[in-house]
């Protein structure tokens, strides 16, 4: 299976090369499923439903995000809506989203999970521990696919 995971897709000039790109980075590398980080794709900070709806039509199976997913504020009554869309799984429970996707790509059999996941050094904002929640998370991901790929939006490493 060929997975492309694309990092920061920033503001209207990241997406627009998106655009341009994908079709032929599909073809060439024949990609079974494709995973972008979308926080910074609304004008360089946080992202909307359109923005959301403009990269799934590009064939993105599913977006990933980090501590500026909520910089748009229409997003946070709208991302329970996108199930495509994770914040990352150790924010804390009452904020809206989820933090975790299973899905297939176009032409995919198996399903492919991608859990997000952020790091707290360096981040604003209590956060549970990311790592304890990934071990939890990966027990239950695993019983719909083998296939787990976890995103972890970090200040550090």
């Amino acid at each position: 299976m060929n997975i492309l995971i694309i990092g920061d897709v920033v503001g209207s000039p990241g997406r627009s090369i998106m655009k341009r790109a994908l079709p032929r980075v599909f073809r060439r590398w024949d990609i079974d499923y494709c995973i972008a980080n979308v926080e910074n794709a609304a004008g360089g900070f946080g992202v909307t439903k359109e923005v959301c709806d403009e990269i799934l039509d590009m064939g993105v199976d599913c977006m990933t995000s980090g501590n500026h997913i909520w910089d748009k504020k229409e997003i946070l009554g709208v991302v329970d809506l996108i199930p495509q869309l994770l914040r990352p799984l150790n924010y804390p429970r009452e904020q809206p989203g989820r933090g975790s996707y299973v899905g297939r790509g176009k032409d995919s059999k198996v399903p492919v999970a991608t859990l997000n996941l952020s790091g707290r050094v360096f981040m604003n904002g209590a956060m549970d521990d990311p790592f304890a929640l990934a071990l939890l998370e990966v027990g239950r991901l695993g019983k719909d696919t083998p296939i787990i790929i976890v995103e972890m939006h970090a200040g550090a490493t």
